[in-house]
């Protein structure tokens, strides 16, 4: 039989065995990733850029965009430790492993708790729009953000405790990345990280569509009415943004639902978990490319930021709306 080849050649007893992939198959992994982390890292801090420096900008729901841009951001650049591991060997030490786990949970734990603020935003804006401009301000909005990634955070340090507590811990082979967890802390990253925020999102978003559908009715019926016109071009706007945000919601969804029943039913090393880990990295660069389509104003600042336009006074007053 063959020898397996090992991480540390000059540790034969205690070495992990490098993953034997096709060469093919490798230059394909490395190239997606290496291109799916640039493309996340760049396009989610142009995002970043237009909402921090354009004043017309500072909106509510903008904010919570930042927030979900600044998650994403740093998937992108964590995606760099994800291409080291493509071929099952870990050469950064366990501290930086277990650093990269925690970040790496903390991370899509606040982007999972903004998805959530995002589907309150849209349900007070729809379902209570003459409520929504006096109870959903940029400061509540900012206090929420900042909760939600400080419990994020807090609750990612007690699960992962352990690892943190004494790093690889769980590792059966020297150059090996796993992230491992006792039974109630899996438990309870299931229910809070996934189940419950899900739920919420899709009972919220329902609500939601359900009365953007009863409106657009309304709306259609009193359309030749000059007293609405100025009513109904506000509702359409909250619309828009509703059935603009529905989309990344969707497809937020749809990128992390495979991740978590593949989890929770496979092995780490085999090619569904591979797949599942690139879909669930690949909606942090799916997001801002939504915004390109449904956004005016989000072209209009690439474009400035890509002339280095913004560079110029008092081009944080531009208007892009």
């Amino acid at each position: 039989m063959e020898k397996p080849e090992l991480c540390f050649p000059q540790l034969v007893n205690s070495s992990c065995s490098r993953l034997k992939l096709p060469y093919v198959e490798l230059l394909l992994y490395y190239s997606v990733l290496s291109v799916m982390s640039a493309l996340t890292t760049v396009l989610n801090l142009l995002v970043i850029i237009s909402v921090s420096h354009f004043r017309q900008l500072h909106t509510p729901t903008n904010i919570l965009l930042l927030s979900l841009a600044v998650s994403d951001f740093f998937v992108g650049l964590l995606q760099v430790f994800q291409i080291a591991l493509i071929d099952g060997c870990w050469f950064l030490g366990d501290i930086v492993c277990t650093l990269y786990q925690y970040l790496a949970y903390f991370i899509t734990s606040a982007s999972v708790g903004t998805m959530v603020l995002i589907s309150i935003d849209r349900y007070v804006a729809i379902c209570y729009p003459l409520y929504y401009s006096s109870r959903v301000t940029q400061d509540k909005v900012m206090i929420c953000v900042c909760l939600c990634w400080i419990c994020s955070s807090l609750f990612q340090s007690l699960i992962l405790k352990d690892n943190l507590k004494e790093p690889g811990r769980y590792y059966s082979c020297v150059g090996e990345c796993v992230f491992a967890s006792s039974y109630f802390a899996g438990l309870a990253d299931l229910m809070f990280s996934f189940i419950v925020p899900i739920t919420v999102i899709v009972m919220l978003y329902l609500r939601v569509f359900a009365v953007v559908v009863s409106q657009s009715r309304a709306m259609r019926s009193h359309g030749a009415d000059f007293a609405l016109q100025s009513s109904v071009k506000s509702k359409n706007s909250q619309t828009k943004a509703a059935k603009t945000l529905g989309v990344v919601v969707v497809a937020f969804l749809l990128c992390m639902c495979p991740y978590y029943c593949v989890a929770l039913t496979s092995e780490d090393n085999t090619p569904l978990a591979t797949f599942v880990v690139c879909l669930f990295y690949f909606n942090s660069c799916l997001n801002p490319i939504i915004y390109v389509f449904f956004y005016p104003w989000f072209r209009k600042s690439i474009r400035l930021i890509s002339t280095l336009q913004i560079l110029q006074a008092h081009s944080c007053d531009t208007n892009l709306l």
